[in-house]
């Protein structure tokens, strides 16, 4: 591994060693950016995910790491290198996509900002692997087999660390988090769509906290 990619992975790693949960926000109005960002930091989960399912995503991720130095952006759901570009422009401090491409991989090398590629099968897991790539977003974690498929990858493939997402809820997390090849896990649970539509900051707060005491 050169060492551009070995800075970039030591990023990385910090971020998601830094927390148990990373928050996956999808912003549907951009009024709710800043708030939202400031509750789930205030929770004790500073990094958090801006997906890019929106037509205010980019300037949700521009908004908050202009507003909330505190916050850890990272953008997700990044399908093309014209995302990636976009995404790093508004100030993403990592990049996150539910899989693996050429074309994400060379816009990945030509930045500095770190990437978390995603993988559901264990070629794709060895692919990544090959171009240097230690820490993967396991997507979708539930319908791709859960944490029995991850735990049986933590011995053939025991380099490899994993952040799961998808379906991963309270009642699963645990699962998740004991196993020796997890890192964080990705959840949508700490910002329900029902309290960001109330404005209940306080509640998101609560759920961040709560979050940020699992153990990881």
């Amino acid at each position: 591994m050169n060492a551009a990619m070995q800075k970039k992975n030591d990023v990385l790693l910090a971020i998601l060693e830094g927390q148990p949960v990373i928050p996956v926000l999808k912003i549907d109005r951009l009024a709710d950016a800043v708030p939202l960002a400031r509750a789930l930091v205030k929770g004790g989960l500073p990094a958090i995910e801006i997906t890019l399912r929106t037509p205010d995503a980019i300037d949700a991720i521009r908004l908050v790491c202009e507003e909330v130095p505190e916050a850890i952006v990272g953008a997700g759901t990044i399908l093309t290198s014209k995302d990636f570009s976009y995404a790093v422009a508004a100030g993403a401090r990592f990049i996150v996509s539910p899989g693996i491409t050429q074309e994400l991989l060379d816009a990945a090398s030509m930045s500095e900002v770190p990437f978390l590629p995603g993988a559901a099968t264990p070629s794709e897991v060895m692919a990544a692997r090959e171009e240097g790539y230690s820490l993967l977003k396991f997507f979708p974690a539930e319908q791709a087999g859960g944490a029995p498929f991850l735990k049986a990858l933590s011995s053939p493939l025991a380099s490899i660390r994993f952040c799961p997402t998808g379906g991963v809820s309270p009642k699963n997390v645990g699962d998740y988090l004991s196993l020796p090849n997890v890192i964080c896990v990705g959840g949508s649970w700490v910002a329900p769509d029902k309290a960001i539509d109330a404005g209940d900051w306080d509640a998101i707060e609560a759920l961040a906290r709560e979050a940020s005491g699992l153990k990881n």
